[in-house]
């Protein structure tokens, strides 16, 4: 397990971005900025235990998807802040340095509830 925290609550905007075009949520320890936490999942503190790369498996609660690319500033900014944004579009080119790209896939509410396991493999 390279990565495994906890859902602790959701920003007011938190799930605003998923779905649609954009397709893509913000994850942030729960001790984010309060302009942050607005739009984030926020989640417990966690060390990060090994390289995150293409082919590493994301899970949220029971939903799997493969990782298919990490922007280049991604993995420090989780490791530093719990903070990294999960693009599930599909695409295999990071958008932003701090993006985990993810095969395409849909993540609902509900798969977003308080106490929900947030893991990297």
């Amino acid at each position: 397990m390279k990565y495994q925290v906890k859902i602790t609550g959701l920003g007011p905007d938190a799930l605003a971005f998923l779905g649609g075009e954009t397709n893509f949520m913000i994850i942030f320890n729960e001790d984010a900025p309060p302009e942050l936490a607005e739009i984030s999942v926020l989640h417990t503190k966690c060390a990060l235990n090994g390289e995150i790369q293409a082919g590493d498996t994301l899970k949220i609660g029971t939903k799997e998807f493969k990782i298919t690319q990490v922007g280049n500033e991604a993995a420090y900014t989780l490791k530093q802040l719990g903070h990294c944004t999960l693009d599930f579009s599909g695409e295999d080119e990071a958008f932003r340095p701090g993006c985990i790209m993810l095969e395409k896939g849909e993540v609902k509410p509900e798969d977003l509830q308080i106490g929900t396991t947030i893991e990297i493999f």
